[in-house]
């Protein structure tokens, strides 16, 4: 196989594991609450902001900056859905779809007015690991085992503890586990804010190999979107 080829395929799959990561959280929500949220990968952003900010501007240490923005677009998570998608839970799909894609041209202009539109980078050089004449990017590998940690936790946390069983049930049958005293309401703002924490830490590692601007949502977002629809709901 042509070296160049294998070198672009291997890095691919690594960026590869972050989107599936992101991915897993937008799956999340759609599968327990049954609404897409269109501005997910714009939440994405905002952590990436918080990192550049936090790291690059007021020089805190970069897991704390990482804390700090998962903790943030977590209670973004929460907020949106509290704000947002609760008032209109049961009204018709469009004006849920209107709803998340009114507030993805907000993040859009807000970020664009505080921040402009110049692409801002977190100033870390990782360096690149050579192997076998390949050149694999140690920022994309790093992400990756991230990713991939934050994803078997997640699996551990839907399948070992009351709340992420209450999680998969909802998905299942929501008028069951209603009928069964779970409540609705609270899964719900559960399932938003670790779905937020997900794009927080998803946000981290993609801050480690791109620059941030406010339309970077505009990058990722198709793509979640279609790992989405090729993975299925969640269940």
């Amino acid at each position: 196989m042509d070296p160049y080829l294998l070198e672009a395929a291997i890095n691919g799959l690594l960026l590869a594991g972050v989107l599936a990561l992101l991915a897993l959280g937008l799956n999340l929500i759609f599968g327990v609450i049954d609404v897409v949220w269109i501005a997910y990968a714009d939440l994405v952003m905002c952590g990436m902001y918080t990192v550049y900010w936090l790291f690059a501007q007021f020089g805190w240490p970069l897991p704390i900056a990482f804390a700090a923005a998962i903790l943030e677009v977590a209670a973004l998570g929460a907020l949106v859905h509290l704000l947002i998608i609760a008032p209109i839970l049961s009204s018709a799909p469009i004006n849920q779809l209107l709803a998340t894609g009114g507030l993805l041209y907000f993040l859009q202009s807000f970020a664009t007015l505080i921040f402009s539109t110049d692409f801002r980078n977190i100033g870390l050089r990782l360096p690149i690991i050579e192997i076998g004449g390949l050149y694999i990017s140690y920022a994309r590998l790093l992400a990756f085992a991230v990713a991939l940690a934050g994803a078997v936790v997640l699996y551990w946390f839907l399948r070992r503890t009351y709340v992420g069983t209450a999680i998969r049930a909802i998905a299942q049958d929501r008028e069951i586990v209603g009928l069964m005293g779970v409540d609705q309401r609270r899964i719900y703002l559960v399932t938003s804010a670790i779905g937020g924490a997900l794009a927080g830490l998803g946000a981290c590692l993609l801050a480690l190999q791109y620059d941030v601007h406010p339309f970077i949502g505009n990058t990722f977002g198709p793509l979640i979107f279609m790992i989405c629809v090729l993975g299925g709901s969640a269940t």
